[in-house]
């Protein structure tokens, strides 16, 4: 894979791909504070839902780091600043919820084991560094499962970009298709362009074209036609936040590619790790949506494409469960019914902790 990393934690701070810039620039900026870690997730420097748990965790590490406390107490009280404000980032993607947690959980067991500041500090930094290469692994495993899903040739679809650069791994969706493509699946992927931030156009295309991986960009407008007439043999496309009944939040314009694929009969499957699965929802009715700026929309590149008018911009819709084929995850395959299966998965990744 010769995409760049996202996101690396290094002594100087916390080192992001700006993926605004891409593809015209690589440019890496590094972060030297939880504010603008924080920053960085909120304004789309870095984003995909395990890349910002892993920013969201680097973040809070950062801030231990270099908090001026000089007691336990004090220290708690930063800490706790440090979650809440890098979690009102982004409503949406329960990964960064998920790494806040994982942190709180390793300061309080070590707090248990001691005071020594510089003993916490070390351990906020492991714990980062842990979420960050689990992440990896679990991109892996992701693809390992998702490739046999996969035509042995022919045509397949994704949506937004679930790749390397929204997990900081090989990616949840395009590790799938990489994994399917290194195995000698002859595949050609059809991008939508992902309006409005053009993730599919700027990132996901960009990443293929880095690995060599044959791919055609097509307009959203353009996906019922190709799902009617282009032979297409499977569609994967990643989750911010999946629902205890498989409902499914991710980038907009998924929504409507899944009821496509129903009528066109192609089989429509969801990539993404455990720690995005929320089992504390029932359905996908509970999911937040994040509204995000109206110039996303009006603009492109700062330069203006439609008049000053009133302008809806979600960034995400919700998939019912059942338009999904199947729900990838580094544990397994998970099938209807979602209530069953993503539970069992989701104990069974529990189990696998507490040994």
């Amino acid at each position: 894979m010769k995409s760049a990393e996202p996101i690396k934690w290094t002594d100087a701070g916390v080192v992001m791909l700006d993926q605004r810039r891409l593809p015209g620039e690589v440019v890496h900026i590094t972060y030297t504070d939880y504010q603008s870690v924080a920053a960085g997730i909120k304004d789309m420097v870095i984003r995909g839902a395990p890349a910002i748990g892993v920013a969201a965790a680097m973040g809070v590490a950062l801030g231990v780091l270099r908090s001026k406390a000089s007691d336990i107490t004090s220290l708690g009280s930063d800490f706790e600043r440090f979650c809440d404000t890098i979690g009102k980032t982004r409503p949406t993607a329960v990964d960064l919820f998920w790494a806040l947690q994982r942190m709180r959980e390793r300061y309080r067991t070590t707090v248990a084991k001691t005071t020594d500041l510089d003993a916490i500090r070390r351990a906020m930094v492991d714990e980062a560094q842990k979420v960050h290469a689990e992440k990896k692994a679990i991109d892996e495993a992701i693809g390992r499962f998702g490739a046999e899903l996969m035509p042995q040739q022919g045509k397949v679809m994704t949506q937004c970009n679930a790749g390397a650069l929204a997990t900081a791994g090989i990616g949840t969706a395009l590790g799938v298709i990489r994994v399917a493509h290194e195995q000698g699946r002859k595949l050609h992927v059809l991008v939508p362009e992902t309006r409005p931030y053009l993730q599919g156009a700027r990132l996901t295309a960009w990443e293929l074209h880095q690995d060599g991986i044959p791919l055609t960009l097509i307009t959203d407008n353009m996906v019922g036609h190709f799902l009617k007439t282009g032979d297409v043999g499977g569609i994967v496309v990643g989750a911010d936040r999946i629902a205890a009944n498989g409902d499914t939040a991710n980038k907009i314009g998924t929504y409507q590619i899944a009821v496509l694929a129903r009528e066109n009969s192609v089989p429509f499957y969801v990539a993404a790790p455990i720690s995005t699965l929320d089992l504390s929802i029932p359905d996908g009715s509970r999911i937040p949506i994040e509204e995000r700026a109206a110039d996303e929309v009006t603009h492109i590149r700062g330069v203006r494409i439609a008049p000053d008018v009133g302008v809806a911009n979600p960034a995400f819709d919700v998939t019912p469960s059942r338009f999904i084929a199947a729900i990838i995850t580094e544990r397994g395959v998970a099938r209807a019914p979602f209530n069953e299966s993503l539970q069992r998965l989701a104990s069974d990744n529990k189990e696998s902790q507490t040994k």
